[in-house]
Parts: C-alpha cells; structure tokens; sequence
C-alpha cells in the first residue's frame, strides 16, 4: 500500500470536488500462485493479494449522480447512479458501474469519486477486481450496507460477466478480499471455504511484466471456460460418479475415459483436473517446508498451460524457460488468465537481485528490450481507511482476518 499515493490522490480529490473525500477505500491486486483456470470449474487455488492496488475516494453528491475520476488515466465519466449501464467511450468504468449495479437497489443521492493505483493494465495482476472490491466497501460505507465479502465478491464477478463481458470466477475478487499479510490464500471454490497459509520468510515473489497485453473479454478466455463446461458434460455422460464440474473428475477418469472424447477437450480437461492435483499437493509441500519440490509444481502448471491448456505465449515461455537456469529460483509460471501479462517466480530471498538482473537480461536477449521486474509482497485485503490510510470498520463492523 502506497501511502504518499493516497494522498496524492486526497490532495486530487480536494482540487477536482472541492471538498475532501468522506470514504477511503483500497484493494489489492492478486497473484496466482497454483491453480490456473481451476476457480470456475469448482477447484482449487493457491494466490495472494499483493502490496500493489487501487484506491477509491468517494464522497455523497447532492445530485442522482455518479462522477468519476480515473487520476491515473486523467478521465472523467458521469452517469446516474440509479441507472449506471455500460460504457464503450470509457470501458474502465464498466468495472464500478457493475458493481453499482449489483450493490445499489434505489440509491438516492449519488457520489462523487476519484480512482488511482499503481497495478499495470493488463499485466496479469487483476487490476480489474481491484477497482471492484475498493468501489464496493466504498459502497458499503457510502450507502450503510451490510458488510459480506462473499457478496460483494460475487458483484464483483458479475459487474465482470455483465458489464466487462469476461466469465471470469471469484479467484481475484475473492483474494483480493481475503488477503493476509506474509500469507497464501487457500481457497475451494465449490464450498468456498477459506484458509490462509504462512509463506517461509526467505522466499520471495517476483513478478516479471512482459507488457504484452492481454484482455480476457478480446482473448479467448471465455472460450476455455465453454471448453470446459463442455468437457465436464462429456464426462458426466460415461463416469459412474456424478459430475457436475471438472473438480469431479479424477485422474483415473481422464485416463479411462478421454480418448473417447474430443481432442482439444480432453486437454482443457487434463490442464484443470492436474491443477486441482498440484494445488492441493502444493499446498502439502508448503506446510512441509518444501519450497523446491513447490517450485517443481509452478513449472509443471506452466507446462500444462503451454501444452494442454493453450493460454500461454512465447514471451511468457521465455521467462519460465530463462527461470529454469538461474541461481536461487524455485520455480515459475504465468499468473492468471493468461495470453500474455505476467510470470511469477518463486524465489530465494538472497537471489531477488541477481535474478531479477538475469530474467530482464534474458528477455532482452530474445526480445531486445527488458521485461519490467518487480518484487511483490503478500498484503492483506481489502479494506476501508482512514485519510492517514489506517484500517478501519465498515459500518461499526471489524474487518476481520480469515485464519
């Protein structure tokens, strides 16, 4: 969290509203640690709200209302609050208008509001639920709703359906909810059950930007959620198990049963059923102190995301490839949707500065110019603050840590 960035944009907010901002808001972008495309197929996932995110200021209009001020991209939208729709002039404004949307009955008056952050567009870090979450406890404490993180995850999810078009699941708005300092997030995502897991203290992540970016809603994210949907039909027809998602199918099915189906589905499938597999073996490899043998298991989802799953790209493939030679790292793989954005790398924190020294110099050599590389933090989540950007309730309620 970025303090001198927070009032930066308090100073903004007082010069564009004339006046000062009555909500503070944050959220924290994600990584994804292990557990690629698993979220909307009823699986598993390792991740971690990271120390980079978005604030949302906001204060009571006295008009029906919403302005808002994207600081960073120097851009304003208005629009009614009670009836906030889609933009295609200012498509960033999808993001809050769905959560308004999904949030907001009848509100009457509306707001104004101010948005920055220091997360890269499209680099793979979900900026996008980042903005949702800090608009929805900026809502929460505007309107005195009522404070539920799996409701205002599932707004955030559905502002993304509706309003962004991508058929994302709730693994970003959930870890960006979730998060806790110095911890991974485990998350189910059939129960929703939630635990976090301390990471060792010598490890570190590194986030290596390949600038290549991607969006879900142009890319071809939504037709690997329906390759999987269709995928975990094909299965339903012949297993003697119910299956209602590809959580539900085991390795043994997949082998029994596969060479039946078709060929690009039974890969979408081998990609989600072996991610379940390395979450939750992973997540034993962790608790046991095994950061090498946890390193193995990010290689080995890359491989599966290049092979089988086909949302990779050769800029992405470089750096895992690159990470394979270098002192000090454990493992790597791409974060995220995918089709380009980001790969993290687990590493040594004695290593963080030589190898992020190699990793940009490798890109350089493929590509001839250096990847952005950049050490990230566990953070905690989302939260409401004070102007001085301490946590504080929401609605005399305690924003309270998952254990």
């Amino acid at each position: 969290m970025d303090l001198q960035l927070l009032e930066r944009t308090r100073q903004s907010f007082r010069e564009r509203f004339d006046r000062d901002a009555t909500v503070h808001a944050y959220a924290p972008g994600r990584i994804e640690v292990l557990g690629n495309h698993t979220d909307y197929n009823e699986g598993f996932v390792l991740s971690a709200a990271i120390d980079r995110g978005t604030y949302f200021l906001a204060a009571p209009a006295a008009g029906p209302d919403v302005c808002l001020v994207a600081r960073d991209l120097e851009d304003e939208v208005v629009f009614p609050v009670a009836q906030p729709g889609r933009s295609k002039a200012g498509a960033w404004s999808n993001y809050v208008r769905g959560v308004c949307a999904k949030c907001l009955a009848d509100p009457s008056p509306g707001f104004d509001a101010m948005i920055a952050g220091d997360l890269p567009l499209g680099a793979g870090l979900s900026s996008s639920a980042a903005l949702e979450m800090s608009t929805g406890l900026a809502l929460l404490d505007l309107y005195a709703l009522p404070y539920d993180r799996i409701a205002l995850a599932r707004a955030g999810q559905a502002a993304e359906h509706e309003y962004a078009g991508a058929k994302c699941g709730l693994l970003d708005q959930v870890t960006s909810l979730f998060g806790r300092a110095g911890h991974l997030v485990m998350t189910d995502f059939r129960s929703l059950e939630i635990e976090t897991m301390p990471l060792r203290a010598n490890s570190r992540f590194l986030v290596c930007n390949t600038g290549v970016q991607h969006s879900l809603v142009e890319s071809e994210y939504n037709a690997r959620r329906e390759d999987c949907e269709a995928a975990a039909a094909a299965f339903a027809r012949v297993c003697d198990q119910s299956v209602a998602a590809l959580r539900d199918v085991t390795p043994d099915d997949w082998r029994v049963h596969s060479s039946g189906m078709d060929e690009r589905m039974a890969r979408r499938a081998a990609h989600v059923i072996g991610e379940n597999e390395r979450v939750l073996v992973g997540r034993a490899m962790l608790q046991a102190g095994d950061l090498e043998g946890f390193g193995a298991s990010l290689y080995a989802s890359h491989a599966s995301s290049q092979n089988n799953f086909e949302n990779s790209c050769a800029e992405l493939d470089t750096l895992v490839e690159a990470a394979r030679s270098i002192a000090g790292i454990y493992g790597a793989r791409l974060s995220g949707g995918g089709f380009g954005g980001s790969v993290i790398v687990l590493v040594d924190a004695a290593a963080v500065e030589a190898a992020s020294v190699e990793l940009r110099a490798a890109y350089a050599r493929e590509y001839g110019v250096e990847c952005e590389v950049v050490t990230v933090t566990a953070a905690a989540g989302a939260a409401l603050l004070t102007p001085e950007g301490q946590p504080r309730t929401i609605n005399g309620e305690q924003q309270n840590e998952v254990t």
